[in-house]
C-alpha cells in the first residue's frame, strides 16, 4: 500500500496498522538474515527498535526516489549498531535494493558497514561512537532554522547511551536555542551489551530531559499506534520533545526477547531457521550463504549531494603594520568580522548563511565583533565543547560557512573523536583554536597544546594552518572561508610583531597571495636553512640575525600549511646542506617529524636537526617559557653553530 506520509490523523487506519504488521515481520526477517549472514552484528537492538523505525520511515517526509531533497525530514539514528534495523526499513521501503543490504552486510568494500553511514541513502549521519546522535540532530535543527526549511528533525537513541554526558550538553543547548522542531525518541529496552542498564549504570532518562527544560511523553514502543500518535503530538507542542518509547529487546522471537545477549551476539544458521519460522517469515538462509558466495555487484545507490558551502574567493584583506603590533586572534575576529559583513552588503540579504560556535571564550577568541552584528548566527554553547564540535560538524555540511572557536586544548585535545567523527562525515568545518602551543600566558602546562598537530595531522580529511602573524592571518582566514573542506586554524596568544621583509614592508602584506601547502622564503642565504612555524617565525629571525652578525648565512623558511607541505620546496631547502626546524610542538609528533618524514620518503639528501618541545612546560610569560624549552633565538643559535 501507498503510505500516507503525514502525521495530520489522530490515529492509523487499521488497513495502516496491518501494513505495518506485515512489514516488520518482514525487517525483522531481514535483520536475522542480514546478521546471521554477516556472522556478526546487533539483532536484539535492532529488533526492539523496528517498529518505531517503521513509522519514521514511512510517515515522516522523507522520499525513497529523492532521499536528499533539502526540504525533507531529517532522522538521526545515534545507536548506530541498530543498522540491521535502520537498512530493514530503508530497503523494504525502496531506498535501496534490499538483497544487497542482506548480502552485503558488514562485508569489505560494502556501503553497507556495520554502523550506519551516510553512503546509504535515508542515513543523514554516521554514528556509532554512542553519545553523539542528538549533538548532530541539534546541529540539523539548526540548519532548518537558519536556511529557513519547514523541517522536522528526529534523533533515535538507545537506553544505555543516555549515561554519555555529551547528551546532557545537547540537551540543554536544545532547550536554550529553542530547537522546538526536534523530537527526541529513545528506544527502552532495559538491557545493554553487559546486562541490565539499571545494573550498569542507572540513569533517570525522563527526570533527566524534564530537568532540562524537555516535555517528556512514554509510550509502548511496540504499539503503532502509540508511536504515530506520539510523534503526532510532539509536533504540536512548543519545547524540544523526547518520546521514552519502552520495548523489548530481540522483540518478536521468542528465545531472543529479553535477553543481552543478543544485543551483539548474532544466531547460527540453525537458529536464525528456527527464528524465522516462528516469526512466519520463509526460511530462505541457505540460498542466501549460497547467493553471498557469488559476490554479485551492489545495484548503484543514489549519490549524496554537497552540501558545503563557502565563499567566492575575494582579493579583499585587512592590512596590519608595525605602527600597532596585535595578536593573530584579533586578526582572526576582524576578518571573520568582515567576511559575515562584505557577504550581507553583497547580498543584501537579511539572512546569512553564517555560524559561529563559542564555548565561553568569546573575549578570548575575539568572536565579539561577529557576535554584537549578527547575534542570530552566533551561538554560544558554554562550556560544552564535545556538544559543540558535532552540531557545528553537522551544521557545516548543510550549506552553512561554519566556524568553531575555542582554545586549543580544548576544540582538538578534549574533542579528538568528535573531530574525527566530524572528519568522516565529510564536514565543512573551520576550526579556530587559539592559545596554542607554550604561548598560552600564565595558564600552565595543562593549557599548552603542544600536540595538536600530531592530533589533526592523524585524520585524513583535517588541514592544519598556522599563521605566522596577523596579515598571514587575515588571509588564511579567508582563504578557509572559501574552500571546502575541514580546516584548525591555529594561533597563540600573545601580541606579536609584523613580520617585515627586508625592505622594511609587512612580508604578508598586499602583494602577498596566500598559497596552500606552498613555503614562505622570508629570508635567503646558503650556509644552513631554519624552518619554523607559526608565531614561532618571530623568534626564527631573531636567531637568524644573531646568526648573520656571526658571519653565517641563514635561508629562513615559514611553513604554514604542515599537513601538507610542497615537497619541491623542501628540495630546494635542503640545498643548503643543513635544515633546522624551530617549533613550540611536541618534538615527537610535530611539524619537523613531518618534515623529517618527508626527507627520508623523498630521498632527500640533507643534514637534519628538530627542535621542540620535550617536556610539559611551566606557568610563566612566553619568553621565559621559549628560554626554559630550548627554544629560545639562543637556543637557535646554539643549535645551529653545533650542526655547522
Amino acid at each position: 500500500m501507498n503510505i500516507k506520509r503525514t502525521f495530520d490523523r489522530d490515529s492509523l487506519t487499521e488497513e495502516e496498522i496491518e501494513f505495518l504488521k506485515s512489514f516488520t515481520k518482514k525487517c525483522r526477517g531481514d535483520i536475522l538474515r542480514m546478521t546471521t549472514l554477516a556472522t556478526s552484528g546487533h539483532p536484539g537492538g535492532s529488533m526492539s527498535s523496528i517498529d518505531i523505525y517503521a513509522i519514521l520511515y514511512g510517515f515522516c517526509n522523507v522520499y525513497p526516489s529523492d532521499p536528499f531533497n533539502p526540504e525533507r525530514d531529517r532522522i538521526i539514528i545515534s545507536h548506530g549498531h541498530t543498522t540491521p534495523g535502520v537498512y530493514s526499513a530503508l530497503g523494504n521501503y525502496g531506498f535501496f535494493d534490499m538483497e544487497d543490504a542482506v548480502l552485503n552486510f558488514r562485508t569489505a568494500g560494502s556501503p553497507f558497514e556495520g554502523h550506519v553511514e551516510k553512503s546509504v541513502p535515508g542515513i543523514e549521519w554516521n554514528t556509532g561512537n554512542l553519545g553523539q546522535g542528538l549533538s548532530a540532530a541539534c546541529g540539523f535543527a539548526l540548519n532548518s532554522r537558519l536556511n529557513n526549511l519547514n523541517c522536522n528533525i528526529y534523533c533515535v537513541m538507545g537506553d544505555g547511551e543516555q549515561a554519555k554526558g555529551q547528551i546532557g550538553e545537547a540537551r540543554r543547548f536544545a532547550v536554550k536555542y529553542k530547537l522546538n522542531n526536534l523530537t527526541v525518541i529513545v528506544d527502552k529496552n532495559g538491557l545493554q551489551i553487559g546486562g541490565k542498564t539499571s545494573e550498569i549504570m542507572p540513569d533517570n532518562i525522563k527526570g533527566n530531559f524534564e530537568a532540562d527544560g524537555f516535555h517528556t511523553i512514554e509510550i509502548d514502543g511496540h504499539d503503532f499506534n502509540e508511536i504515530y500518535s506520539a510523534v503526532k503530538k510532539a509536533h504540536a507542542i512548543d519545547s524540544p520533545v523526547v518520546i521514552i518509547a519502552n520495548t523489548i529487546m530481540g522483540k518478536g522471537v521468542s528465545f531472543m526477547e529479553n535477553r543481552a545477549k543478543y544485543h551483539g551476539s548474532t544466531l547460527n544458521t540453525e537458529d536464525c531457521k528456527k527464528a524465522l519460522n516462528e516469526l512466519g517469515e520463509r526460511d530462505d538462509i541457505d540460498e542466501l550463504i549460497n547467493e553471498k558466495k557469488l559476490n554479485k555487484p551492489i545495484k548503484s545507490l543514489n549519490k549524496r549531494t554537497d552540501n558545503r558551502f563557502v565563499l567566492e574567493p575575494d582579493n579583499k584583506n585587512i592590512i596590519y603594520t608595525r605602527d600597532k603590533n596585535t595578536d593573530n586572534r584579533s586578526a582572526f575576529g576582524n576578518a571573520l568580522f568582515d567576511i559575515a559583513k562584505s557577504y550581507k552588503e553583497k547580498t543584501d540579504s537579511q539572512r546569512i548563511p553564517f555560524a559561529v560556535f563559542d564555548c565561553d571564550l568569546e573575549g578570548s577568541v575575539k568572536t565579539g565583533a561577529f557576535r554584537k552584528e549578527f547575534s542570530d548566527n552566533f551561538f554560544e554553547s558554554g562550556i560544552e565543547e564535545h556538544n559543540a564540535a558535532v552540531i557545528s560538524g553537522a551544521l557545516s555540511s548543510e550549506s552553512i560557512l561554519t566556524f568553531f572557536a575555542d582554545f586549543g586544548v580544548f576544540g582538538v585535545d578534549e574533542v579528538y573523536n568528535q573531530q574525527r567523527l566530524n572528519d568522516i562525515n565529510n564536514s565543512n568545518l573551520k576550526v579556530v583554536c587559539t592559545h596554542c602551543g607554550i604561548d598560552v600566558g600564565e595558564d600552565g602546562k595543562t593549557h599548552q597544546c603542544i600536540d595538536y598537530f600530531g592530533i589533526i595531522n592523524s585524520t585524513f580529511g583535517f588541514k592544519v594552518i598556522i599563521p605566522a602573524d596577523p596579515n598571514q592571518t587575515d588571509k588564511a582566514v579567508r582563504y578557509i572561508a572559501s574552500h571546502k573542506g575541514n580546516f584548525v586554524l591555529i594561533m597563540g596568544r600573545s601580541v606579536i610583531p609584523v613580520i617585515l621583509n627586508e625592505e622594511g614592508e609587512p612580508f604578508f602584506g598586499e602583494n602577498y597571495e596566500f598559497k596552500y601547502g606552498k613555503t614562505d622564503t622570508v629570508r635567503k642565504g646558503n650556509d644552513l636553512t631554519i624552518i619554523s612555524t607559526g608565531n614561532m617565525l618571530t623568534h626564527a629571525l631573531k636567531g637568524y640575525e644573531m646568526l648573520k652578525e656571526d658571519g653565517i648565512n641563514p635561508t629562513l623558511i615559514n611553513i604554514s600549511c604542515p599537513s601538507d607541505i610542497d615537497v619541491e620546496d623542501l628540495k630546494s631547502a635542503a640545498k643548503t646542506g643543513l635544515i633546522i626546524t624551530i617549533e613550540d610542538h611536541n618534538v615527537k609528533t610535530g611539524v619537523g617529524t613531518a618534515i623529517g618524514t618527508l626527507i627520508a620518503e623523498n630521498g632527500i639528501n640533507v643534514k637534519f636537526r628538530k627542535l621542540g618541545a620535550t617536556f610539559y612546560n611551566s606557568s610563566g610569560k612566553s619568553n621565559e617559557l621559549y628560554k626554559l624549552a630550548g627554544l629560545s633565538p639562543q637556543d637557535l643559535y646554539n643549535a645551529a653553530k653545533k650542526e655547522i
